[in-house]
Parts: structure tokens; sequence; C-alpha cells
């Protein structure tokens, strides 16, 4: 019952929120096609949850029920299943041109209609131009270049007879064309505009090239920790990343908003509480494969931090980089350049190589391709149809609903620190995401602020009355 509690409380203030969300919108007298579109939004991101869930019971189910315990096997397979992005270069007609060059010759002949520009990122070189005063009356105009001794004293603004030109850069062209344009022209451009200033297509690539690496070690250390620990552990160790994320940022910062402030380490510390009570529930496992499954999953979160702080320094807009195409080229690099590891594991004894039975290749075929490739997809979705708070926010269910799959499925029973674990780390999510969303908000520091204000006033007026006391 106190486990249902539990559920239920935590279901509840994400639909709670959800509903504020919605009434905001209609407050501000959106459009019912907007409230569809946030509520679709929604309905996505809570099938992600389910599906994501799902994945792990599945992969949890092979490891130890189907006795096919090859972590590194599974997370090569699906993780593989990225290439099926680039299926986009035959479908998708943005990608297509930018492989044939047109996009690129269409967009420097548009930039081209603008007036002149420099040749350079930046402002010309300035031209001093002498000023005409054509619109003035002949004594204002003499005041105003200088000679303006013959008139009365009051006036006593002088004005430079020069002015200083200088041409539009050429990184500003492309806007000024846009903001000229009618709304049909600009849709005749559309396919264009939404490729203006994203990366081109060998940036991306070399992009997924360096981060193949950090993302395969990420999911291969989420996949140990799903062979020794349930599902439940797993996701609420793994929620961390979110923590780790605020200290590397703040010591690698990408900007000047990652910043680290009180309120980041009050999440901290509610983030470390709980994992240190959700790591001693799981110390209780006999053969000691719950400890190790832990240290997995914190590995697993720490890579993934450095995954995101490194991806915001080299990339520092999110709608720079096409996020299906990054994809899609981990997928094939990955398949590529991370094979030689099945033979380094196989004489090195720490995996043996073997080919899976039909079944567990079903499996392992149908969780890649909903859990990876599919739910990726529906996720960024979820996330355009709302925003990227939602969608972040989203990622907590999945605690509530593996530990809900564990107890359902696997019947396994938590004991009382894991339950007291699961709260804080919960809890610290959401401030580690409400955090990340608004850079500059610290709440923790402008409540200390507003109580040492009133604390200050209380003083004051208390200063105030001795002082009137002592008068009488």
């Amino acid at each position: 019952i106190y486990f249902l509690k539990f559920c239920l409380s935590h279901l509840s203030v994400f639909l709670m929120e959800w509903a504020f969300i919605m009434n905001r919108v209609s407050s501000q007298g959106s459009s019912a096609a907007q409230r569809r579109r946030m509520a679709l939004g929604v309905v996505i991101l809570l099938l992600v949850d389910v599906i994501w869930v799902a994945s792990s019971e599945l992969t949890s189910y092979i490891f130890k029920r189907q006795e096919y315990n090859k972590p590194f096997f599974s997370t090569f397979a699906k993780t593989s299943m990225f290439v099926l992005y680039l299926l986009g270069f035959l479908l998708w007609r943005p990608w297509r041109q930018q492989c044939t060059g047109t996009l690129k010759r269409r967009s420097s002949a548009f930039v081209s209609t603008q007036a002149t520009l420099s040749l350079h990122g930046g402002s010309s070189e300035p031209l001093y131009v002498p000023v005409k005063f054509q619109d003035f009356p002949a004594e204002h105009s003499n005041c105003l270049t200088g000679d303006c001794k013959s008139s009365s004293k009051k006036h006593r603004v002088r004005f430079s007879n020069i002015m200083e030109v200088r041409q539009l850069p050429s990184t500003q062209a492309l806007e000024a064309k846009i903001s000229r344009m009618s709304y049909p022209a600009a849709k005749d451009h559309e396919a264009m505009l939404r490729t203006v200033g994203k990366l081109t297509i060998t940036d991306v690539a070399k992009i997924s090239f360096f981060f193949c690496f950090v993302w395969f070690l990420a999911n291969l250390s989420y996949q140990e920790a799903l062979s020794d620990v349930q599902v439940a552990i797993v996701n609420i160790l793994s929620s961390t990343s979110g923590l780790f994320t605020l200290i590397l940022a703040a010591i690698f910062p990408s900007n000047s908003t990652d910043r680290f402030t009180l309120s980041k380490l009050l999440a901290v510390a509610l983030s470390m509480g709980g994992v240190a009570l959700v790591s001693f529930s799981s110390m209780d496992d006999p053969d000691g494969k719950g400890v190790i499954g832990s240290l997995w999953s914190l590995a697993g979160a720490i890579l993934y931090a450095v995954y995101i702080v490194m991806i915001k320094r080299r990339v520092d807009r999110e709608d720079k980089l096409d996020i299906p195409m990054f994809f899609g080229f981990v997928g094939l690099f990955n398949l590529l350049l991370l094979w030689p590891g099945f033979l380094v594991l196989h004489y090195t004894g720490f995996e043996a190589f073997e080919l899976p039975s039909q079944l567990v290749w079903t499996y392992i075929l149908i969780n890649g391709l909903i859990g990876t490739v599919l739910s990726e997809f529906l996720w960024l979705w979820g996330c355009f149809l709302t925003s990227s708070l939602i969608g972040t926010l989203a990622l907590s269910l999945t605690i509530p609903l593996s530990i809900i799959a564990d107890i359902c499925m696997q019947k396994v029973r938590f004991s009382w620190l894991f339950f007291a674990g699961a709260v804080p780390v919960f809890l610290s999510f959401f401030i580690a995401t409400l955090l990340c969303h608004y850079n500059n908000w610290d709440p923790v520091l402008v409540g200390l602020r507003r109580v040492y204000a009133f604390i200050c006033r209380k003083h004051q007026g208390s200063q105030q009355c001795n002082n009137k006391e002592d008068i009488f």
C-alpha cells in the first residue's frame, strides 16, 4: 500500500504539472490546435516512458531468464540499429540536397541577392560621409555645422557634420532578407530556411565520430548494470546523470550560465543521499552483484553527463545539430569501428562471443527497433510538440514505472531503504531539470536573501523600539 501511494503520488504530481501547463496555455488564448498539439506531445512522451521501461525489462529478461548475459553484444546490436536513420538520405529531400550541393548553391544565391556585403564575418570598415542638413532652415544648419556664433545662446547642442556608415555583415544577410520577405515567398524557401545555420554533413559526421565512443560506453554501462541488479535500481541511479551534468557544467562551462549555485548544491546533496540509501539497499544481494550493478549504473550516469556537457561545448545551439543524422552516424561508426571489441572481450575472457538463439535474436531485434530507434524518434517528436523541459521531466516517470514493473513482473520485494532513497533522487531529478532549464534561477539564494532581509527588518524594528523606550 505504501508503495502504491508512493507511485500514485508521483504520477499525480506529473499530471498536475501537465494540467497546470495546459491551463496556462489555454489562459493565454491559445487555439484548440495548440491544445491538441500539447496533449499529443504528452501522450507520446508517456508512451516513450512505457517503451523504455519495457525495453529495460526485456533486456533484463534476456540476461537472466534466457541465460544470454552478453551486455557488449546487446549494446553493439541495438546501437548499430541507429544506422537506419541514415535512410533519411533517400527519403528526406533536404538531406539529399545537402549531398548533391543543391541546397548550398541555393543558399549562396539567396544570400547574394543582398546589398554589397563585407567578405568577413564582422562589420565592414567604417565609411565617413558628410551630413547634408537639407531639411533644416539655414540658421539651424549653420549652427549644426559649427557656425552658430550669431545664434542665440540657448542653442547649446552641437552635432557632428560627418556620419559613420558601415555595411551589413554577411552573417546577417539572410536574416535581413527573411525579415523583408512575404509569407508565401518564405514558404517557397522553407526547405532551405530550415537548414540555414545547421551544421553540414561533414561537421555532423565528425561530431558523431568523436561521441560514438562515449555514447557506446554509457549504454554499455547501463546494460552491464541490468545484468546485475533490478531495473528499478538501475533507473534510479542512472537518473543522477542530471546532477553530474550540473557539476561538470560548472567545472567545464560552455557559457556564462553554467555556474554552480546553492540550489544546484542542494540538488546534488539530495541526490547523493538518495544514491547512498539505494546503494545500501542493493547490498543485500548474497553474491555481491548488487554493489557491482550500482557502480555500473553510476558509471553510465557519469559517462552520459560527460556526453551532454561535451556536446554542448561543441554545439552552442540545439537547432544547429540535426539529431537524427547525428544518431545515424553514431550507429554507422559503431558498426564499423567497435566490432574488434568482440575479439578483445572473447580472448580476455570477459565476454565469450556466442551467437544468440533464434528467439533471443528476435527479442534483441524488437528491443533495438522499438526500444532504441523508434523510442528516440518518438521522444524527439514529443519534445518538439511540447518543450525540452517537459520532455526531460517525463523521463522521471521511468522510476515509478520500473518499480511497478519489477514488483508485478519479477515479484521483487524492495526494502525501506530503497524507497527512502528513491524519493530524494526523484525530487533531485525534478530540481536539476528545472535548474538546467532556467539557467540563472537560484531559488535557494533568493530565499536566503529574503530571510536575511526579514531578520534585518525585525532587528532594526526592535532597535527602534528600544530607542523609543530609552527616550521615554
